[in-house]
């Protein structure tokens, strides 16, 4: 957090090239100058030789939810719930984190949410005091919840641009689009038998019946917001290429986890980008059936990784799909860099050049894991 230093002895990728001994000066917390660091030149941190990545930016982090509500019946206050997001976020290499805030009133999978309101996490976020990275909000919408509107509603028309995720989490589409997957959570995080469990699907899709008005209104509504630039728009779990052409014409600019191929293929003819979550690719698939990360980036259809629940899976995820011959090294750091950046409009970070922000990483990458060991960063 020092805001002009020296950064000497690291290694950095440019293109698809490794330069060696390299010297990055930071001056009012922008990258001023990268040039070969000289023998018997000094610098005022000494990299012994590690890459240097820029900072990691996260397009969907839970991390702060489950800080806040480490475990069913236990709720942290939201500041000590901030300060260890950041502590976990930062030792995962993250800079700039864009937190799920649900402006709903049940979770995905129709149970009363246990934590703060929308607007108290919100406030929270913006108010947190000395923040050593770039704390940001992204605001999930449930399309059929009045409550959640309303809400959101109220907190636009900022100074920000606000990136907005709509999303319909009812089962049979989507994420659940197999009702079996939904039951088989409830049976397993609810401690629902099975006849409970299939009621209660039974219940959310007639509840979604009754609310198609209400969420075509919304999408409508989110559709005025994105075409005036009042907000910056995505897509969750878009299923099928006809949904891809639907968020398009919603002037949405990222497909967020889609569940199938087509849909990602779709995405990426029409030029807009696609998120995966870091953990399917650590996995080797997704955990609710949908298709694999590894699919997407062996497609040439996957732009961007997001952290979703575990932050530390970035910078493997990374790894792992270089070292599958997915993508290049360079690719690959890029989809937890630079691409998020440029998606979310943060044009001012994840690259490493003069006039960037100096959000940088240092890493070892001669483990058969890389590890973050330190993380550098321009605060507010």
């Amino acid at each position: 957090m020092v805001a002009t230093y020296t950064l000497g002895h690291v290694r950095m990728l440019k293109d698809e090239r490794m330069l060696e001994e390299q010297m990055i000066s930071v001056v009012d917390g922008l990258i001023q100058e990268i040039r070969p660091h000289r023998a018997g030149l000094g610098a005022d941190i000494d990299g012994g030789g590690k890459l240097c990545i820029p900072g990691i930016v996260d397009l969907h982090s839970d991390a702060l939810a489950r800080e806040y509500r480490p475990r069913p019946g236990a709720c942290m206050p939201v500041d000590l719930a901030m300060q260890a997001a950041e502590g976990n976020l930062m030792a995962a290499g993250v800079t700039t984190a864009f937190h799920a805030v649900s402006f709903q009133t049940k979770s995905a999978v129709g149970i009363p949410i246990g934590s703060p309101q929308a607007p108290d996490v919100h406030h929270a976020i913006s108010h947190y005091e000395e923040p050593r990275m770039d704390h940001r909000v992204l605001h999930r919408l449930d399309v059929r919840c009045p409550d959640g509107v309303h809400m959101l509603r109220d907190h636009l028309g900022g100074a920000e641009v606000p990136l907005v995720s709509y999303e319909d989490h009812t089962p049979g589409q989507g994420q659940y689009r197999d009702r079996a997957v939904m039951e088989r959570w409830l049976r397993e995080a609810q401690h629902m038998d099975p006849t409970q469990a299939a009621e209660h699907v039974d219940r959310l899709i007639a509840e979604r019946d009754q609310q198609l008005t209400f969420k075509q209104k919304t999408l409508g509504w989110l559709a005025e917001l994105a075409a005036s630039g009042t907000i910056r728009l995505m897509g969750h779990d878009p299923v099928t290429p006809q949904e891809i052409d639907e968020l398009i014409a919603r002037h949405a600019v990222i497909a967020e986890f889609p569940t199938t191929l087509e849909a990602a293929q779709q995405a990426h003819l029409k030029g807009i980008s696609t998120v995966a979550g870091a953990p399917n690719v650590l996995l080797g698939g997704s955990h609710s059936g949908n298709v694999s990360a590894l699919e997407l980036a062996q497609a040439g259809v996957l732009n961007i990784l997001a952290s979703d629940y575990l932050p530390s899976s970035l910078l493997s995820a990374a790894f792992e799909l270089a070292r599958l011959g997915y993508a290049t090294l360079s690719e690959a750091i890029n989809m937890i860099t630079k691409n998020p950046a440029v998606a979310a409009g943060l044009n001012d970070r994840g690259i490493l050049a003069p006039g960037y922000r100096a959000d940088l990483v240092l890493c070892s990458d001669t483990l058969s894991r890389p590890r973050v060991l330190q993380t550098l960063t321009t605060a507010r």
